[in-house]
């Protein structure tokens, strides 16, 4: 493991240097879908404050492959409480000014915020379902210096849908293995020795894995210049680590993981 580092105004420079237009005064405030919550938990008293960084929830149509009925889609999988439980742990292994809860970033209604957001977490996006104009506006977020980590899609069908969609985002960019030696790896924790991360479901059914997602992947899109641009834990669920970190039953081994995981993508998209 290695020592625990400070991020000063790392994030502000990235901003600058990327394109993003927005300085901390002008990031959207703290909101709330309480209609949509999957796993809703109490806001913390200091919801509002203003941060260096805070962890952005892709808000994404989801209509086609949902699998999910009613309007609320598969976007808000686990949501809020992974997310609050990650920035716990964010905040307490890191130096990073983190705020204390989760930004929905709204790709339906208002996708330019997303600009304003140089991390951005998508969960279940084996049931996405992107316009043509928002493939082209993540082109365009990613082009400029986003970043972007999927979470919790398993087997062959999920992986077609997710890749219908980015296959119209980078039609000129193919999809790869994260070597063990990439700096992603290795920016806060020293992950060369990985393990599949299992959603809840295992307690029950006792598989790690889900529908014939049986080996874990760690895969990406680089820009131009070997910087990773979008990040894929596929056949695995960090975002379930995160919401059960509390669960007994929960083995520790998985949430230590993800969450090192997590923050080491933080860094890494902070820092390259």
């Amino acid at each position: 493991m290695r020592s625990r580092i400070a991020i000063p105004a790392v994030l502000l420079f990235f901003m600058m240097l990327c394109g993003f237009s927005a300085l901390l005064a002008f990031q959207a405030r703290f909101k709330e879908y309480r209609g949509e919550e999957d796993n809703p938990t109490a806001v913390p008293k200091d919801a509002f404050e203003q941060t260096e960084w805070t962890f952005a929830r892709l808000r994404y149509p989801s209509g086609r492959y949902s699998g999910y009925s009613g309007e609320r889609g598969s976007w808000p999988t686990d949501f809020p409480k992974a997310d609050r439980q990650f920035l716990e742990g964010v905040r307490r292994l890191t130096r990073i000014h983190t705020r204390s809860t989760e930004q929905v970033i709204d790709l339906i209604n208002d996708p330019d915020e997303i600009f304003n957001w140089p991390w951005v977490y998508a969960v279940e996006v084996g049931h996405w379902d992107l316009t043509d104009q928002q493939c082209k506006l993540l082109r365009e977020y990613f082009l400029r210096g986003g970043f972007l980590m999927v979470d919790d899609f398993h087997g062959t069908f999920e992986w077609d849908v997710f890749t219908q969609s980015m296959s119209r985002i980078f039609p000129d960019r193919t999809i790869v293995e994260l070597p063990d030696a990439d700096p992603i790896f290795h920016t806060v924790y020293d992950l060369d020795h990985r393990v599949q991360v299992p959603g809840l479901q295992y307690l029950y059914s006792g598989r790690i894995y889900e529908k014939d997602g049986t080996i874990p992947h760690w895969r990406a899109i680089y820009d131009d210049e070997g910087r990773v641009m979008v990040a894929m834990c596929f056949n695995q669920d960090d975002g379930d680590a995160w919401e059960h970190a509390d669960n007994p039953q929960y083995e520790a081994k998985y949430t230590s993981q993800a969450y090192r995981l997590g923050i080491n993508y933080i860094v890494y998209s902070m820092t390259h």
